[in-house]
Parts: structure tokens; sequence; C-alpha cells
């Protein structure tokens, strides 16, 4: 039976980027705004923090900035974030504080998933084993050594696992080498699926389409795991939501209220 009570979106920062980052082989020219998305789920027995968006110092402070996102890698520039989209500022909204996050569950760790690891470095940090061992081989430029440097309390893992009774770790490569999904049992509505970057945009999704950054050039791989998340969805009768579509962003609860 789900333990599952809440699940809250919370937006952390967004960015403007050629489209053709989130959709492979199409869409260049053309640039979106894209959200970049956390996911707080409480249980039973404690909260679950699914991603925890971008390091604020790196964008806040000037010659941090300059330093991690260069014109070369970023042509469009940095994120935008604000000191209230920071995590500590969406807990203290809830009454809670980052030492009330028992579990973060990081899906990959480029910089707009992994970055905040330093709002809430006292949890246990779940992460795939193939997916540390390319962030610290530096397999592209969205690893950012220093956000996964610090003494965390890693739980590396391999294969599927359940997080808590209700929460379900979903292996779905081909974005990076170990990049992770999230089944969630909602206590009311029907079961959603955080893609992750395995899906950007409703049009991944519904178009069978690659994200444009592929682990190894393994486009083979990207879409099986779409082909795989559309059939646990068909299975489960959950709602696949992608993780970077603002116009999808949009129709979800707007925090503080949540999905149950």
């Amino acid at each position: 039976m789900s333990q599952v009570r809440r699940l809250w979106p919370l937006l952390t920062a967004t960015h403007r980027y050629d489209k053709s980052l989130s959709t492979r082989h199409r869409g260049s020219g053309t640039i979106i705004q894209a959200p970049i998305l956390a996911y707080l789920i409480e249980t039973a027995n404690g909260r679950i923090l699914y991603d925890v968006g971008c390091d604020y110092t790196k964008l806040a402070d000037p010659q941090q900035r300059a330093r991690w996102y260069d014109a070369e890698s970023f042509p469009f520039g940095p994120p935008e974030m604000h000191e209230d989209q920071r995590l500590p500022a969406h807990f203290a909204r809830l009454g809670l504080t980052p030492a009330d996050i028992d579990l973060v569950f990081l899906g990959h760790l480029h910089f707009d998933h992994a970055g905040g690891l330093c709002e809430v470095c006292g949890a246990e940090v779940h992460v795939h084993a193939d997916e540390l061992a390319a962030a610290r081989a530096q397999a592209d430029v969205a690893y950012f050594a220093d956000d996964f440097a610090g003494d965390y309390r890693w739980k590396v893992q391999r294969g599927e696992y359940e997080l808590a009774p209700g929460v379900h770790a979903i292996a779905s490569p081909g974005h990076t080498a170990g990049h992770m999904s999230l089944l969630i049992e909602l206590p009311h509505g029907a079961p959603v699926i955080l893609a992750g970057d395995a899906a950007d945009l409703e049009e991944n999704l519904r178009d069978e389409v690659a994200p444009g950054l592929c682990w190894q050039e393994r486009e083979d791989l990207a879409l099986a795991s779409i082909r795989k998340l559309k059939r646990l969805a068909a299975e489960t009768g959950a709602e696949l939501w992608p993780n970077h579509d603002i116009g999808f962003w949009e129709r979800l609860r707007r925090f503080p209220e949540f999905h149950s």
C-alpha cells in the first residue's frame, strides 16, 4: 500500500535555450523557455526530494557565473534563478527546513538537477552508479564537478527499487548513462511518472523524439526509455510528466498547492 501523501512540483529556475537541446534533430533556431523543477514527495515515513535544481551561488556570484556558465558552453546564457526559488525558500513556505528532507533522489547529475545539493547536504542522496561514474568522468559539459564533490551521504544504487511504499525508481538511461525516473502512487489521483530528462517536452513523448543530448550519442537507448515509460504509464494508468515543458508545468497545481 502506498505511503505517499502529497506531491509538490517546485519551480527552482527557468532557462532559455534552443529547442534542439530538448528535441534531437528538430527545433533548431526556436528558443524555448524551460522550467527547472524539483519535486517534493511527502510520505508517511518521511520526505523525498526528486532533483534539486541549480546551485544558486554559481548564478548569483558574477565570478562563479563567468566560470561555470562560459559563453562557449552556454551560448544561450545561464538559467535565471531568484532567491525565492531556492529550495530553503520553498521549504519555509511549508514550515519546513532542509533538515526535514530525509532522502534526495537524483534523476541525473547535470547542473540543473544536482547543483542544489548544497542546500540539502544532510539528506541521504540516491544516485545510479553509472550516473555517478559518468559525472565524475565529465562525460559532457552539463556536469559541474563542484556540484557533487561535497561530503554527501551517497547511497549509490543499481537497477530499479522501491524508495518507500508507493515510490519506485525506474531506470531510463539515454539522456545520461544512469538516468532514473520515478513512479509515484498518489493516495487519491492517478499515479504520476516523473520522466526527468528522459523526456523534456510533451513532444518527446508524443512523437517519441530523443532528447537533444544523448550519452555517447545513444539515441537508441533514449528512445527505448521513452517507450518504456509510455508502456509503464499505460499499464499503471499513470500520468507521464515531462520535465522542462513550460506549457505542461503551467497546467500543474501551483506551489504551495499539491497533488494527492
